[in-house]
This record gives C-alpha cells, structure tokens and sequence, in this order.
C-alpha cells in the first residue's frame, strides 16, 4: 500500500525537524516543496509518500502512526 501526506507549517525550523523526522521514519519526497506567503508568515508544504508492506487502505488509517 501507498500511503500520501502532505505536511504544511511556518517555514521554521519545526517545520524542518517534522519532515527530517517524516524522512528518518521511512517516508520519501515527493515532488518539490511549496511556499507561500500569508502576509506575515512564509508557509511551506512538502509531499511524502511512503510504502507499507502487508496492509490494506483503509480510511481510517493514521498517517502518523507510519
């Protein structure tokens, strides 16, 4: 199974550590990251995915529980 995030946040150096962490626990980039500003804030976006061996799609899956 394919799993699909996108995660989003104030371009900072949080945002950073959750996708370092996204990266460390399997999950790859897709595509380039997004930026964005909201009049006071740069507002970044960066999609993963990630393969899971032996599950099947279900919405009621948690993504970050992978």
């Amino acid at each position: 199974m394919k799993l699909y995030r996108f995660v989003t946040g104030p371009d900072d150096e949080v945002f950073c550590m959750r996708v370092s962490e996204s990266l460390n626990n399997g999950w790859e980039l897709h595509g380039s990251p997004t930026l964005t500003f909201d009049g006071k804030t740069p507002i970044a976006g960066q999609a993963l995915v990630k393969e899971v061996e032996g599950e099947e799609f279900s919405q009621d899956i948690k993504l970050r529980t992978y």
